[in-house]
């Protein structure tokens, strides 16, 4: 009995920090084998999500790792935008930040974030935090295959 080759998920990343961008893309490159898309504002991210200009030919996300504190549109706006979305509100979304404030934590829930990670600020934490994400949504969570949202 052969085993299925894994699945490659497809991530977008939303951050603005070049820093943290480096680092997720060396996760990915080095530990794991999913797609990254990057974005650095929220305005950005929306048009990606909608195949808007240049992004008419973006896969869809399987999974969003989703910072708060952006240029243009937040986080916070981002995430309610894509949970009021029919079309994409099944798109798992990790708040990927470095604030700890409970606030954040509260209000990211209530827009129905899947979960709330604070960025380590160490290279070999954040990296095994992007590994554990990473881990959890590709090997142990099915994620939906459908495409159309419905």
């Amino acid at each position: 009995m052969t085993t299925p080759e894994p699945r490659i998920v497809n991530v977008l990343l939303v951050e603005d920090d070049p820093g943290d961008v480096l680092m997720t893309r060396e996760a990915f490159d080095e530990y794991l084998h999913n797609r990254l898309d990057v974005v650095t504002d929220g305005a950005e991210a929306l048009s990606y999500l909608r195949n808007e200009p240049p992004y008419a030919d973006a896969p869809r996300p399987d999974l969003i790792l989703l910072d708060l504190n952006l240029p243009r549109r937040d986080g916070r706006e981002v995430l309610a935008e894509v949970k009021d979305d029919p079309a994409l509100r099944h798109i798992p979304v990790i708040v990927l930040t470095t604030s700890q404030a409970e606030e954040d934590v509260l209000r990211s829930y209530q827009l129905h974030a899947n979960a709330y990670v604070t960025k380590p600020v160490d290279f070999e934490g954040f990296i095994e935090a992007i590994k554990q994400i990473d881990h959890f949504f590709v090997s142990v969570v099915q994620l939906p295959t459908g495409r159309d949202g419905g």
